[in-house]
C-alpha cells in the first residue's frame, strides 16, 4: 500500500487561433478550464495554417515574448503574469510504492480532482522545474492556477531516468492518483527528453485508458506510437515546437505529425510551430487552457 512522506514543506487572430485549438463548436458541456490571464497567454499573431487547421505557425519574437515579459530574462517574469494563490495548496511529497519511492510536488486536492495534469521534465531537470512560478514567462504558474481554480490537480514527479525504470516510477504515481480520483483524466505534458516517458506510457495498458491527452513540448518522435494503446484509443496529441530548435529539428517532428494524419486522417492531433522559437520556447508559449480544453472536448 503506498504512503506519503512529507518533504520540505491583434485580437482577431488570437480569437481565431483559440477557436481552432479549443475545437469550438457544437459541444454544450462546460469547459474543463475557465479563463485565467488569457490576455497574457493567448498565442500571438497567426502566420500560417495548414493540414486543415491542425498545423498552425504563430509569431514568436524573443524581444516581445521573453525580454519584455521577464524582469530578469529567463529567471523572473514580471509580476502581472503570475498569481501565487496556488502556493497554499502546494505540497512536496514522497510516494512510497512497490516500484520505488517517487518524490513529487502536487498542487490541488487529489481526493476531489476533476482532472490530473502531469509535467515530465527533460534532461537536467527535476520536479521543481514545473513548479517554478517565475521561469518560462510564468507559464507554469498559469498552469498551477488553472488546475487549482478548476478543481484539478497538477503534479511534477521526480524519476530516475527516461527509460523503462523511470516509466514504471511515473506509472506507479499515476496509479495512486487514479485510485484517489477514478473519474479524472490524465494529461501528460512532456518537455524535451521527457517525451520518451510520454511515448512509453502511451503503450502502457494500465495508463493509456486513463489518458486525456499527450503534450509534446520541444520533444521528439516515436514511430511505435502508431501501434500503441493510446493511439488505438485516439488519445489526443499536441505538438509544440520552435522552428529554430537545435536539439530536435522541427522538420522531423512535423514529418512525424503528418505520419499520424496519414495513418489516421481524422486523428485528434495538433501542431503549433513557434516561428523563430528555440528548444525551450514551447514550454514558455503553450496555451495550456486552449490545448487542454480542446483535448477534453475530443470524442
Amino acid at each position: 500500500m503506498p504512503c506519503f512522506v512529507p518533504q520540505n514543506h491583434v485580437v482577431a487572430s488570437i480569437l481565431a487561433m483559440f477557436l481552432v485549438l479549443a475545437g469550438a463548436g457544437g459541444d454544450a458541456r462546460a469547459e474543463l478550464m475557465r479563463p485565467f490571464k488569457d490576455e497574457f497567454f493567448a498565442y500571438p499573431k497567426l502566420l500560417a495554417s495548414a493540414d486543415g487547421g491542425r498545423h498552425l505557425t504563430v509569431d514568436y519574437r524573443i524581444e516581445r515574448d521573453l525580454r519584455e515579459r521577464d524582469e530578469v530574462p529567463e529567471r523572473r517574469v514580471r509580476g502581472r503574469f503570475v498569481d501565487f494563490a496556488p502556493l497554499r495548496a502546494q505540497t512536496d511529497l514522497v510516494l512510497k510504492t512497490d516500484v520505488a519511492n517517487v518524490p513529487h510536488v502536487v498542487v490541488g486536492a487529489p481526493e476531489t480532482a476533476r482532472f490530473i495534469v502531469v509535467y515530465l521534465y527533460g534532461q537536467g531537470g527535476n520536479r521543481n522545474q514545473g513548479m517554478n512560478d517565475h521561469t518560462f514567462g510564468g507559464n507554469f504558474n498559469r498552469l498551477k492556477n488553472l488546475a487549482q481554480r478548476n478543481g484539478g490537480i497538477y503534479i511534477t514527479p521526480e524519476f530516475s531516468d527516461f527509460g523503462p525504470r523511470g516509466s514504471r516510477q511515473v506509472a506507479s504515481l499515476l496509479s495512486y492518483y487514479s485510485t484517489s480520483a477514478p473519474d479524472a483524466k490524465i494529461y501528460l505534458a512532456c518537455g524535451s527528453m521527457g517525451g520518451a516517458l510520454c511515448w512509453q506510457l502511451a503503450k502502457d495498458a494500465d495508463v493509456a485508458p486513463r489518458l486525456g491527452g499527450l503534450l509534446l513540448l520541444g520533444s521528439h518522435w516515436d514511430e511505435s506510437f502508431l501501434a500503441s494503446t493510446a493511439f488505438k484509443r485516439r488519445v489526443p496529441v499536441f505538438f509544440g515546437h520552435g522552428s529554430d530548435d537545435r536539439v530536435f529539428p522541427v522538420a522531423t517532428q512535423e514529418r512525424f505529425f503528418r505520419s499520424i494524419l496519414k495513418k489516421a486522417p481524422n486523428y485528434p492531433v495538433r501542431f503549433v510551430r513557434f516561428e523563430t522559437g528555440s528548444h525551450g520556447t514551447p514550454i514558455r508559449m503553450v496555451d495550456w487552457r486552449g490545448t487542454l480544453n480542446w483535448m477534453d472536448g475530443v470524442r
